[in-house]
C-alpha cells in the first residue's frame, strides 16, 4: 500500500543512509510497519487502524501511528484519502461513544473483557482517556497544515469537535455530573489494581479546578488522581485547534466560544493545581492531581507524558517548567526510570519492572534541544531491538531479547519520525 511519497522517503533513505546499514534497515521497516501492516481500507472510504497484535482501532494509538505520513500528504492524492478516511471514521467513533478508547471494525460486540459499564457492539474497550478524544483533533490539525485539504471538514467531524468539548466540560464536575463508571471484575484484571477504577468505578474523589478529569492514562492503567496533567496540557492545545476550526471553517461562533472558555478554564486549572515545587529540581508539572493538594510525582513512557509536551507543542522545550520536569523524569527519582547494563530509560507500571519503552526513547530524542541525544537514543533504539529490526513495546534494561509485543506500530512509527527528522530532512 505505499503511496509515490512514502516510495520517494524509502528512496531517499537509501542514498542518505547508505553507510549504516543497521540503521537503513531499521528506519525502512519501522517507516512503512504502519500502512503495510495495519492498515485496513473499507468500502466506504473509511481506514480502520488496528495497534499492531490487537485487532480493534484506538483513538490515540491510530492518529500517533500515522503520524510520520503528513509531511508527505500535500502532493500524494493516495496517502490523502488514507489519513482522510482514518479522520472519517475516528469522527463517527467519537459520536458513537466519547468514553471509549478502542473500536471494532465492525458492530461484532468483540473484546477481550466484559466490564462493568456502558457498552455495544463497536466498542472494544470502554477506558475513558481524555487524550482519546485530543488525538483526532490533533490529527486532523496537522494533516490540514501539511495538505492544504478540507475535505475532512464535514458535519460528523464538526458534530465530534462539539462532542469532544461537551465531554470535556462535563468531566470537569466528574463527581457530580459524570455518567461515566468504569469497574473490570478482579477475576479479568489479572491482579493488577491498575485495570479498574476504585470507589465503585467513579475513581477517587476529585475537587473542582477548571482541569477535566481522565478515568485512565495513555497507558490504559487508571489514574491515581483524577487530573492528569500532560492529557489537561494536551488538551489546552488541541482546544485551540477546534477554536480555528470553529473560527475559520465552519464560522460556528458557539462551538468557539465553549471551546475558547473550556481551554481558558483548563489552562488555569493547570497553572493553579499542577506545578509542584521539588525540592531537588525546584518548580515542575506533576503527573496527576487530585486538586486537594495530593500529586503523583511520576512520568510514564505512553504519550501524553510530561516528556512528551513540547512534541505535543504544549510547551517550548527551553520553558523552565518543563525544563525542570525534564531533568526529573529522566531521573531515579521517576519511580519508573530504570538503568541497567544494555540501556536506561523511561517504562511504565503497564509492563514489568525494569522494562524501559522504545516509545519513550524515541520521545527523548524527539525532545532533545541537542541533536547529540537525539543520535544517542537513535542508537540505543538500534542497540535492543533484539535483532527484529523493530521496536517493541518494552524490554528489559538488562537483557533487551526480553521484551513485549513484537509487532507494535505506534513505536514504529515514533522511531521512524525520530530517523527522519535527525537525518533525512
Amino acid at each position: 500500500m505505499l503511496t509515490p511519497s512514502l516510495k520517494k522517503v524509502l528512496a531517499d533513505a537509501d542514498v542518505k543512509l547508505s553507510g549504516n546499514k543497521k540503521l537503513l534497515e531499521n528506519f525502512k521497516n519501522c517507516f512503512v510497519s504502519t500502512i503495510e501492516t495495519t492498515v485496513k481500507l473499507l468500502p466506504d472510504g473509511d481506514s480502520f487502524v488496528i495497534t499492531g497484535d490487537i485487532p480493534a482501532m484506538w483513538l490515540r494509538d491510530s492518529s500517533a501511528q500515522v503520524r510520520h505520513y503528513l509531511p508527505f500528504t500535500a502532493d500524494d492524492p493516495e496517502l490523502q484519502a488514507i489519513i482522510e478516511g482514518l479522520i472519517a471514521r475516528q469522527a463517527k467513533c467519537i459520536l458513537i461513544d466519547p468514553y471509549a478508547n478502542a473500536f471494532n471494525q465492525d458492530k461484532n460486540n468483540h473484546r477481550d473483557h466484559y466490564d462493568q459499564t456502558v457498552l455495544n457492539a463497536m466498542i472494544w474497550e470502554r477506558k475513558y482517556e481524555v487524550d482519546s478524544l485530543c488525538y483526532p483533533v490533533q490529527l486532523a490539525y496537522l494533516y490540514y497544515k501539511a495538505s492544504g485539504s478540507k475535505k475532512i471538514f464535514t458535519d460528523t467531524f464538526k458534530a465530534a469537535l462539539h462532542t469532544v468539548v461537551d465531554t470535556f466540560v462535563t468531566e470537569q464536575r466528574h463527581m457530580e455530573r459524570s455518567p461515566y463508571s468504569f469497574i473490570r471484575d478482579e477475576a479479568h484484571c489479572g491482579g493488577r489494581d491498575t485495570e479498574t477504577l476504585q470507589n465503585n468505578g467513579h475513581g477517587l474523589p476529585v475537587n473542582y479546578t477548571g482541569m477535566t478529569w481522565s478515568g485512565f492514562r495513555p497507558s490504559d492503567d487508571a489514574t491515581t488522581f483524577g487530573y492528569l496533567v500532560p492529557s489537561n496540557m494536551f488538551a489546552v492545545t488541541i482546544l485551540g485547534y477546534i477554536c480555528e476550526f470553529a473560527e475559520q471553517i465552519y464560522h460556528d461562533a458557539y462551538l468557539y466560544e465553549k471551546a475558547r472558555k473550556l481551554r481558558h478554564e483548563i489552562n488555569y486549572g493547570v497553572k493553579a493545581y499542577a506545578v509542584y515545587r521539588h525540592p531537588v529540581y525546584g518548580s515542575m508539572y506533576a503527573y496527576e492531581t487530585d486538586g486537594f493538594g495530593n500529586h503523583t510525582l511520576i512520568d510514564d513512557a505512553n504519550v501524553p507524558s510530561l516528556l512528551s509536551l513540547p512534541y505535543l507543542g504544549c510547551v517550548s522545550p527551553s520553558d523552565t517548567l518543563y525544563k525542570n520536569t525534564r531533568r526529573f523524569v529522566l531521573s531515579r527519582d521517576n519511580p519508573f526510570y530504570y538503568e541497567g547494563t544494555a540501556a536506561k530509560g523511561i517504562g511504565s507500571p503497564h509492563t514489568p519492572e525494569n522494562y524501559i519503552w522504545h516509545i519513550a526513547l524515541s520521545m527523548q530524542g524527539l525532545t532533545a534541544e541537542d541533536q547529540s541525544e537525539a543520535r544517542d537514543m537513535i542508537d540505543l533504539v538500534l542497540a535492543t531491538d533484539a535483532g527484529c529490526g523493530v521496536c517493541h513495546e518494552g524490554f528489559d534494561v538488562d537483557d533487551p531479547k526480553r521484551f513485549t509485543r513484537s509487532w507494535f506500530a505506534w513505536a514504529n512509527s515514533l522511531f521512524a519520525e525520530l530517523v527522519y527528522k535527525t537525518y533525512l530532512s
